[in-house]
């Protein structure tokens, strides 16, 4: 999957590449930055999301490990949990699993992801909607 030309996966990244985002989905490059920026891009999501990426594909926000965004052609969705939610939790088991940081929310893009590494705004915006069905206890 990496790219071997300046030792970095997106050294050859230009405005207008498709990209897939693990929280968002499909998105296309709409700035690149200077090498020397501590962002290097900025993808536009479908749902009009606009996130900055680090070089080596860190977003602007959250505390990842990982590399969240890949060229559309690299991804294998199958390589990460899809699964459908076999219980639809409560807000009092949904608390409740945030104090014992061990609930994961779905994603835009279909991925479930620990709560705490997803938007704070997209976090919000599903428990005020009350879309509980998008909330799960972090398999063991």
């Amino acid at each position: 999957m990496k790219k071997e030309k300046n030792n970095s996966y997106f050294s050859d990244l230009k405005e207008g590449d498709m990209l897939y985002g693990l929280l968002f989905g499909k998105g296309k490059v709409v700035n690149v930055y200077g090498k020397d920026d501590f962002y290097y891009f900025e993808v536009e999501y479908n749902n009009n999301c606009n996130v900055h990426y680090t070089i080596d594909g860190f977003p602007n926000w959250g505390n990842f490990d990982e590399q969240t965004v890949f060229y559309q052609d690299d991804i294998n969705i199958i390589d990460y949990d899809i699964s459908p939610i076999s219980k639809v939790l409560s807000i009092k088991q949904i608390i409740k699993l945030i104090s014992k940081n061990k609930l994961e929310i779905r994603t835009k893009s279909g991925i479930w992801r620990d709560f705490c590494k997803t938007p704070h705004d997209y976090r919000e915006e599903t428990l005020e909607n009350k879309h509980f069905h998008l909330f799960r206890k972090r398999p063991s």
